[in-house]
This record gives structure tokens, C-alpha cells and sequence, in this order.
């Protein structure tokens, strides 16, 4: 972490009576918690400033955060600092109108691709990009206010980028961090209640996924989610995508897809990739997506695609588990 882009980051934001928080489309808990955080963080720390988080997005998993701010007309963009956070790649940011701010700071956890910053502060071995507002917090704690409310912005993005702190990269430095923030009044259990309790229908879907998935021969467990299945279980596409994480806990399957029909031939199959101490994110680069080592995304635009796609990460496990020991 270089402590000079930091600073230059802190300076911008003391300069600047207007700033504009941006995040990803598909919108998660990483991104709506670091813009989220970062907002509270400012605006605590300077009441003064006018501190805007202007998306769209809706998203049932996260409705308990609450509504974020109202569209403005564009010449409220123009003199205004905007950070973008979480984002990689510039068609990605959900709010476009990004661009119209007069300088534009990205904090960003992924590998570096886009450098659509005129600043740009990236650390991909950072488990969320969370993290890196926390630890953003910790460098100038003497000069910002960290709120009860903005600490469960931050942690709650920590939480649920790292898979309650499991994924690779997380390390001593992350949990320190997160420490930082409960000490700030975190209520976790409630925090955990809304992120995690499931509803009676979707423990049914649960199941129903359960019958219906399959595995590779050098164990890739994967499921198709029809169109025809989310509308049996009204499903939206954010929760037919959260079916990835109910196949990561098969012992031999080194490597889990989900597949989510979308609405238009044009949007394709969505597709979720997932493994552990295997790569996967060469598997989605091969397909119109990429991402984390372990953690990626992809759109495949047919079954025969689909089936590609399955090939392939079934020859990643297969070369791994060749070349490797100790897996479970």
C-alpha cells in the first residue's frame, strides 16, 4: 500500500465540496458496502461537503441497507470528484455518468485491466475492496470520523467478499481490520441475521438444486438455472445467481458453476465460477468475463458454449489434481 496515493486520495476529497460515489453493476455486498462506508466516512468527517451516492440498482439481498440518493441533472456531475469503487473495468460501473466528473479516483480490488482513473489505487491482493477502505481509515484515523453506521457499511462488505473471511486472501492485516470496525459498534448479530437467514421458499430452491445438479468427471459440480426454474420459485436474477454458493461445500469438486438463463438471447447465460486452491479465472477469461483467481464471472450465449465452458474447467481440475496433493 503506498501511503503517497492515499494521501493524494485524502487531499482530493478534502478539496473537492462535491463528491459522487460509483459502484458495479450487479450490485454486492463488497461494492455497496465500500460506497456505502466511504460515503458515511465523509460526510461524518465533514458535514459540510455534499457527499452523493446516486445508483439505480435495487437488490432484495441488500434492502436492508436502504434506499441511496436520487438522480441529479448532469451539471451536478461536472464539478464533482467522483470515486469509483470495486469496479475494474469502466463499462462496468452501473452510473455512467460517471464521466462527467471533473476527476475520477477508482479503489479497486481486482487485477488491473482498466486504469480509467485519473487516480487510480488498485490492490488485487486485497480480499474486498472493503478492505482497502478500512485500511484506507486506519492510515488517516486521526484526521476521520469512522461512525457506528459507516464501520457496518465496511465490515459487512469485508464479510461477504471473503466468504466470512474463508476465500483466499484473507490474512492477518484483514482480520485487524475488521477487528477495527467491530470495535466501532458493529452490531454483527444483527448483521448477520439479514445476510444470512433464508426464507422457507428458498430452502425449498435449495433442494430442488440439490436433485438437479451435476459433477464432471474430474469433479466440476454445476446447474443450469432455467428460466423455467426461477419462475417456478419467482426468482430474480440475483437470487437464481446466489444458487453458486450451495455447491461449495462437495468434498472432490474442486471447482462449482452456476448457469442463470437471462431474460434475451442477447444477454446470454450468465455464468458464476467458483473453486478453491485451483485457478478458475482463465476458464471465464475465455468466455467474455474474468475476475479473481477463484472467484469469476463469464456469458456464454448457448448450451453448446455452456458445455465448453464445463470442458474446460473439468481439464483445469483434472491438471490440477494431476499436479497437485492434499486437495479435498
Amino acid at each position: 500500500m503506498s501511503e503517497d496515493i492515499l494521501r493524494t486520495i485524502l487531499e482530493k476529497i478534502k478539496a473537492y465540496p462535491r463528491i459522487l460515489l460509483f459502484r458495479h453493476i450487479r450490485m454486492d455486498g463488497d461494492c455497496a458496502g465500500a460506497s456505502k462506508g466511504m460515503k458515511e466516512l465523509i460526510k461524518a468527517t465533514w458535514p459540510d461537503k455534499d457527499v452523493r451516492l446516486i445508483d439505480a440498482q435495487k437488490s432484495d439481498f441488500l434492502s436492508f441497507l436502504g434506499e441511496d440518493d436520487a438522480e441529479a441533472p448532469d451539471e451536478f456531475y461536472r464539478d464533482a470528484l467522483g470515486i469509483v469503487v470495486d469496479t475494474a473495468t469502466h463499462d462496468r460501473i452501473s452510473n455512467q455518468k460517471y464521466a462527467l466528473c471533473k476527476e475520477i479516483v477508482k479503489i479497486d480490488h481486482h487485477i488491473d485491466m482498466d486504469a480509467y482513473g485519473g487516480l487510480n489505487w488498485v490492490e488485487p491482493e486485497r480480499s474486498s475492496a472493503c478492505e482497502m477502505i478500512a485500511a484506507f481509515y486506519q492510515q488517516f484515523c486521526q484526521e476521520l470520523t469512522l461512525t457506528a453506521q459507516a464501520a457496518t457499511y465496511i465490515f459487512m462488505g469485508m464479510v461477504t467478499d471473503s466468504g466470512r473471511f474463508r476465500f483466499s486472501g484473507v490474512n492477518g492485516d484483514t482480520m485487524r481490520l475488521a477487528g477495527l470496525m467491530l470495535d466501532k459498534g458493529v452490531d454483527a448479530e444483527t448483521l448477520y441475521a439479514n445476510l444470512y437467514l433464508h426464507s422457507y421458499d428458498s430452502l425449498k430452491f435449495r433442494a430442488y438444486v440439490y436433485e438437479r445438479m451435476e459433477r464432471t468427471e474430474n469433479g466440476v459440480a454445476y446447474i443450469f438455472v432455467s428460466k423455467e426454474m426461477q419462475e417456478k420459485f419467482g426468482l430474480n436474477t440475483e437470487a437464481a445467481s446466489n444458487v453458486i454458493s450451495f455447491l461449495e461445500n462437495i468434498r472432490g469438486c474442486l471447482c462449482w458453476l452456476a448457469f442463470i438463463e437471462m431474460d434475451t438471447p442477447r444477454e446470454g447465460i450468465r455464468v458464476r465460477l467458483r473453486s478453491r486452491f485451483m485457478t478458475i479465472n482463465q476458464v471465464a477469461e475465455n468466455h467474455h468475463g474474468g475476475g479473481h483467481a477463484m472467484a469469476a464471472g463469464a456469458t456464454v450465449y448457448s448450451r453448446g458454449e455452456m458445455d465448453v465452458l464445463i470442458r474446460q474447467a473439468d481439464a483445469a481440475a483434472k491438471a490440477y489434481k494431476e499436479s497437485h496433493s492434499g486437495w479435498m
